[in-house]
Formats: structure tokens, C-alpha cells, sequence
């Protein structure tokens, strides 16, 4: 497999590892696992900024694809495979087609900005 054809891959893994997150046959530690690869992959900060050249997008080429075959490798297999078939229809011209996958980020930015506004105004 070719690095384009695994990078289209990644599209439907990533949503298909939120969905694993969500089922209750999941283990608790690889749903904490599954949490951290889904806000990693949709975090806009990085271990290392990307503005550094070569350096930058090492950690998104190797660490998030690592993240995502650790997480998947600790999903139980039912729960992956039924998973994976929800996932291929989510997304649709590259744009996921549900809202409510951008609330672990949105929650991730509000916590951050709840607790610098409580350093600085308390």
C-alpha cells in the first residue's frame, strides 16, 4: 500500500477508531487511548510545529499513524470491523458528514481557554 492510498485510509480509520470509542465493548483504557489518537488527529498543536522544516510533519507521518494502529490493535475485532462499515459513509468530499465530531475538539479549546481566563482573571 502506497502512502496516498494510506493516507485515504486514515479518513475512514480515524472516524471508524471515534466510533469504536463509542461502544460500550470497547475496554476503558483503549477508549483512553482511542481519545487521545481522535484529539491528537484533530488537535491543530503538535509535539513538534510545523512550521519546522522536515521535523514538523515527522510526528503527523509517523506518530498519528502509530496512534491510530496502536488504538486499532487494542480494539477488540467485532467491534472494529462493525466500526469501519459505519464509518465509510461518514465522510463525504473529504468533510465529515456529522457535526458532533468536532466536539472533542471544541471541548479540548474551551477547556484551554476556560483555564487561561481563570490564570489571568483570578
Amino acid at each position: 500500500m502506497n502512502l496516498k492510498e494510506r493516507a485515504k485510509q486514515l479518513k475512514v480509520d480515524l472516524p471508524a477508531v471515534m466510533l469504536a470509542l463509542k461502544d460500550r465493548r470497547t475496554p476503558l483504557w483503549t477508549k483512553v487511548l482511542a481519545g487521545i489518537t481522535v484529539g491528537y488527529a484533530l488537535s491543530p498543536i503538535d509535539f513538534i510545529p510545523d512550521f519546522i522544516p522536515v521535523l514538523g510533519y515527522l510526528d503527523d507521518i509517523l506518530l498519528l499513524p502509530c496512534l491510530i494502529a496502536l488504538t486499532i490493535k487494542c480494539i477488540p475485532q467485532e467491534v472494529w470491523e462493525q466500526s469501519r462499515q459505519q464509518a465509510q459513509g461518514l465522510w463525504q468530499d473529504g468533510k465529515p458528514q456529522k457535526w458532533y465530531f468536532a466536539l472533542p475538539i471544541l471541548l479540548f479549546w474551551l477547556v484551554i481557554l476556560f483555564l487561561i481566563s481563570k490564570r489571568f482573571w483570578l
